[in-house]
């Protein structure tokens, strides 16, 4: 657990378990854009790239230092510790879609590995989950699973950093007046601070989680009440 994987190899299980469309449902949220744009909140693409920065610097605050969390339980084959990180997620999570979301997406991404990459820390967690209270949650899933792979805590981060940002820019395409240009330009953009929050993430603990976004926290609670919706949140 934890140790390097060679070059190539590590490369494209990076890429392989990062990929955004990897099935893991993340096509079925929006990151709280649906609402976002319904409400004008966000109305074009300078709205767009703060509202992306937001939320993947949330991310970056909250499931970010679990995933971290999650990974450093499953390289010293601490399972109480993984739970713990799933139960910081899940308590974190104030909307019903947004703990829906990530116990979903959890969920799949631990069936996924225990199918492709057989037998782990990652599908324990799991087999646990089945018996008690606290679900697997995505962050620390995927943190559970690139300990497992060989990956670095920064190669996991990065993953769930991009992951989060091309939730919101894909739901874009579908919600606004962008094209896949403007997107990407946006995705690039955004990435530039990654680095920094993860080593604001790395020194943090569990205690010092912190999602501070009221606007989308009430984003979220209209949209749960929307007669018409595109996306589960």
């Amino acid at each position: 657990m934890g140790v390097p994987a060679p070059g190539i190899p590590a490369a494209l299980a990076l890429l392989q378990f990062g990929d955004s469309m990897f099935p893991v449902g993340t096509f079925a949220f929006s990151g709280g854009l649906e609402s976002a744009v319904q409400h004008g909140v966000v109305r074009d693409r300078a709205g767009l790239e703060e509202f992306t920065r937001t939320v993947t610097h949330l991310a970056a605050t909250g499931d970010g230092v679990a995933l971290l969390a999650g990974y450093r339980g499953a390289a010293a084959g601490d399972l109480n510790r993984i739970r713990d990180a799933d139960e910081a997620v899940h308590l974190r999570k104030l909307s019903e879609e947004a703990r829906t979301m990530t116990v979903r997406m959890g969920r799949k991404l631990a069936e996924a590995a225990s199918r492709i990459v057989g037998d782990s820390m990652l599908d324990r967690r799991l087999r646990q989950a089945a018996t008690d209270r606290v679900p697997v949650t995505y962050p620390v899933a995927l943190g559970v699973l690139f300990a497992g792979l060989g990956l670095s805590e920064q190669d996991a981060f990065a993953a769930h950093q991009y992951g989060v940002a091309v939730m919101v820019l894909g739901a874009a395409l579908r919600l606004m007046r962008v094209d896949h240009l403007d997107t990407q330009a946006i995705l690039y953009a955004t990435a530039a601070s990654a680095a920094q929050d993860y080593q604001r993430a790395a020194g943090a603990h569990l205690d010092d989680m912190a999602t501070f976004g009221p606007v989308i926290d009430v984003l979220a609670a209209a949209h749960v009440h929307a007669h018409v919706r595109m996306f589960m949140n």
